[in-house]
């Protein structure tokens, strides 16, 4: 059964650092884009940063500079460096992938991990 385990959160001062990381586990064949999104009490989930297999990234204009998004295709994980935190930063951050399924000519599946809290408080 293929999982997203989601690790690193925690309490930070303001412009403080954190590095999220997402494991994926199970039997895959392999991962495609690669994304982690972000949910704030009392607002809408949102795309923070995309990483394809080959390594193009884009982010959410807000934490352009601040954030880094990166991932090792050979182990199957997917970071996020966070610099300079904000607290408006405090959220809920969940990893999102797309998974290709080890059937030949099969389809490409998405996967939610469970979230990790990112506070951001002095």
């Amino acid at each position: 059964q293929v999982q997203l385990v989601e690790s690193g959160g925690g309490l930070v001062e303001p412009g403080g650092s954190l590095t999220l990381s997402c494991a994926v586990s199970g039997s895959i064949s392999g991962a495609g884009v690669m994304r982690w999104y972000r949910q704030a009490p009392g607002k809408q989930r949102e795309l923070v940063a995309t990483i394809t297999r080959v390594g193009n990234t884009n982010f959410e204009d807000s934490v352009k500079g601040r954030f880094t998004i990166s991932r090792d295709n050979s182990k199957n994980l997917v970071y996020l460096q966070m610099n300079s935190l904000k607290p408006e930063d405090t959220a809920v951050y969940y990893c999102n992938v797309d998974i290709w399924t080890m059937v030949v000519g099969g389809p490409v599946l998405n996967y939610w991990g469970q979230g990790t809290q990112v506070t951001v408080s002095s």
